[in-house]
């Protein structure tokens, strides 16, 4: 993880400004094509993209290039087309346009607009929007995490036993990869109460945010987009966010575990028993 950086308070207000306003443009263009058709295009087996997300992240960038013309960009989209860029010590928004794009396509309300700011390689802003709840979660880095302008905590569980469990089946449909997903979910529902999956990684980063769960792992999912603002948003919230081998989280990884401030240890140990966890793909 980037050594977290020191950005002047009023930097930070104004990045979030235009980066909630850019998500609820994106916001307003799924909510007003959620109910309608979707023209469905396929990036792997299950993997979809529609219209709407192109759409979004074309008039995400553009709104955010305006005020910041000389900010570097990942997006989800153009990473699909082009390859995933590398993070520099620029300023560099990672941008999700519609996190849960199986779930838009399917009326299932669980998506979101995901925008995070990261300067010298460390989050400092962070948005998740899921317009279809109309529920804004943001934060600044040291400035704490709010939902919709009231300030959320992650929860206060200390035993796993009683713990909710977020993770998500991602995309790949493999003999191998499908096997130790399953395994892993197998081995896990032994050490926790119940196991949840909300078809978005960056509202299962929130989720544990506000409390709603109380541990989240997923390992190979798309990109920094998915994790890099609701990384942000759990660590402001009291969360934690690290390697499911117990390491050092890493936004460009695509491997993330995730936990309130007392259940990481337990958590680690519970995924050290999966090869996976520790690295193995």
């Amino acid at each position: 993880m980037a050594t977290p950086v020191v950005v002047a308070e009023r930097e930070l207000r104004e990045y979030l400004q235009v980066a909630v306003a850019a998500a609820r443009q994106a916001g307003e263009v799924i909510r007003s094509s959620f109910h309608a058709p979707k023209d469905v295009q396929h990036k792997g087996k299950v993997d979809l993209v529609t219209e709407t997300d192109k759409q979004c992240e074309a008039l995400i960038l553009q709104h955010i290039s305006a005020a910041f013309p000389s900010h570097k960009f990942i997006g989800e989209e153009a990473s699909a087309v082009g390859g995933t860029a590398g993070l520099t010590d620029d300023p560099t928004w990672m941008v999700d346009p519609l996190d849960g794009t199986t779930n838009f396509v399917h009326r299932y309300p669980f998506v979101c607009v995901s925008i995070g700011l990261a300067v010298s390689k460390s989050v400092v802003v962070g948005v998740v929007f899921n317009p279809i709840l109309n529920e804004m979660f943001t934060a600044m880095r040291g400035h704490g995490a709010m939902l919709n302008d009231q300030p959320i905590r992650a929860s206060s569980q200390a035993d796993i036993g009683s713990a909710l469990l977020g993770t998500e089946i991602g995309t790949k449909r493999d003999s191998a990869t499908v096997g130790g997903i399953t395994a892993r979910i197998a081995h896990l529902l032994f050490k926790v109460r119940s196991l949840r999956m909300s078809g978005s990684c960056a509202l299962n980063l929130v989720g544990v945010a506000c409390g709603r769960l109380d541990l989240f792992y997923e390992i190979g999912f798309g990109g920094p987009w998915d994790v890099a603002a609701g990384s942000l948003i759990l660590e402001e919230a009291g969360g934690l966010c690290f390697d499911p081998s117990g390491g050092p989280f890493d936004v460009m990884a695509c491997r993330v575990a995730a936990s309130n401030g007392h259940l990481r240890t337990p958590f680690v140990e519970a995924l050290a028993c999966d090869a996976i966890a520790n690295g193995q793909t």
